[in-house]
């Protein structure tokens, strides 16, 4: 059984009310859920934490090893674009993790196509709304072994 860490970062918690347009109606705890059932089909245990702050999020990416954490699925939000301390935390660790993006970055503003974790995840999922963490979960769950 490996743990696998789900993050998600600024006005995520928001999810099912903020934007509904843009990001759906399904919540952050209907996806944690739904992800935490997988988890458990696949023999293993999901861990989930939010936070509206990066120096919460750094901390929780740094306590990976010390955690038992396999394995991370992140949704930084807005600090995609602006944060290289949370690139160095990942880098520092060296826990594989699948960046996830509920809305197609790509076809929104020019500064949303800037990412600072892209290019050291093991994936990228971006624009398949609450599935694309479905997806990043099978994902996770095939490199676990």
């Amino acid at each position: 059984m490996a743990k696998i860490l789900l993050l998600n970062g600024p006005n995520l918690n928001l999810l099912g009310s903020r934007e509904p347009a843009r990001y759906g109606t399904t919540t952050l705890a209907q996806i944690e859920a739904t992800l935490d059932r997988g988890a458990r089909e696949q023999g293993h245990e999901l861990v989930a934490a939010q936070s509206n702050a990066e120096h919460e999020l750094i901390e929780r990416v740094q306590s990976t090893k010390r955690d038992g954490i396999a394995f991370v699925i992140v949704n930084p939000g807005a600090l995609t674009h602006t944060s290289i301390a949370l690139r160095d935390a990942f880098l520092a660790v060296g826990v594989p993790f699948i960046e996830v993006h509920l809305s197609n970055v790509f076809a929104r503003e020019s500064f949303r196509h800037q990412s600072y974790l892209s290019d050291i995840a093991a994936g990228c999922i971006v624009g398949l709304g609450p599935i694309g963490y479905e997806l990043a979960l099978r994902a996770a769950c095939a490199r676990i072994g």
